[in-house]
């Protein structure tokens, strides 16, 4: 909140003659932007402590409403993502652990290494150049098509959907499964030279249940801390990759936010990130008990 309210001017300070001095100390006084900080805050964790998030003067709403109607595009772009990534990304983690000397698993592994490196803003662009404007075969942004989609049939209006996330879910899915994969490959080369897994192989058992009975079970531990880190993301969203392709979710809301100084949106998103962080964090220690024995007995 005070980060926020050091650097000077307020929100009703931008220059605009059509708009007098009058006008904007009005404007300022009817926000609160007026009275001193300390002041500002006091009644910043009264409203907060009452369920009251503020008011946003950049979308002339309830910030509760701002978010009611963001929340749900990010969860569907991210919730998709993270779920495609995690289910490519190990595999391709443990293909690349099994198969380290073969020069196909080397070829992905550098792959994933070089995918892993790009910078999100510029692989998004280059996806929109590729295939929005060298090859149009879809949209460039937005959620749906703003003038024919309440006009289409109900297969029409789901597969215009379809069209839209298809860039920025691909993107997503990109980087995040570069990232989970070299995350699941050292987990597994790490296990492979356990003891546990060398008396199973000298049990005689089958390598396939080496692998997957004892192997990999302890190398997909450390992915339940990677899905509890990665878990805020569920709402915090991809703010550039948002930007890019004109996704109506909560990046892009906290982008215009900032541009604007809507101090209460921006309180309210970081809010949000910051119970996300808790919860994921919660949920991960859950998890981990679960699947690990030794944590139970502790």
């Amino acid at each position: 909140f005070f980060l926020l309210h050091l650097a000077p001017g307020d929100p009703f300070s931008f220059e605009n003659p059509s708009i007098p001095e009058s006008v904007r100390n009005q404007l300022r006084a009817a926000y609160g932007f007026d009275r001193p900080v300390p002041e500002q805050y006091l009644l910043y964790l009264k409203n907060v402590a009452s369920g009251n998030l503020g008011f946003s003067h950049f979308r002339r709403e309830p910030v509760a409403a701002a978010l009611s109607a963001t929340v749900p595009r990010t969860l569907l772009l991210m919730g998709l993502a993270l779920v495609v990534s995690f289910a490519l990304g190990i595999r391709l983690g443990i293909y690349e652990a099994l198969h380290r000397h073969r020069g196909r698993a080397r070829a992905t592994n550098a792959a994933s290494l070089l995918v892993y490196s790009i910078p999100d803003f510029w692989l998004a662009l280059m996806l929109l150049l590729a295939f929005a404007y060298w090859i149009p075969i879809l949209p460039a942004g937005g959620m749906i098509d703003p003038v024919l989609h309440d006009y289409m049939s109900v297969g029409r209006r789901l597969w215009d959907r379809v069209q839209h996330i298809a860039l920025p879910l691909t993107t997503l899915v990109l980087l995040m499964t570069a990232f989970v994969a070299r995350f699941q490959r050292a987990a597994l080369l790490d296990v492979l030279p356990a003891e546990f897994v060398r008396s199973a192989r000298a049990k005689g058992l089958d390598e396939r249940a080496v692998i997957g009975r004892h192997a990999l079970r302890n190398a997909l531990l450390p992915m339940i801390t990677l899905a509890g880190l990665v878990f805020p993301a569920l709402l915090g969203g991809a703010v550039f990759v948002e930007r890019v392709f004109a996704w109506p979710g909560m990046g892009s809301l906290v982008i215009n936010a900032i541009q604007v100084r809507d101090y209460p949106l921006v309180m309210a998103v970081v809010q949000v990130g910051a119970i996300m962080v808790v919860v994921g964090n919660l949920i991960a220690d859950v998890m981990y008990a679960w699947a690990d024995p030794r944590v139970r007995a502790r």
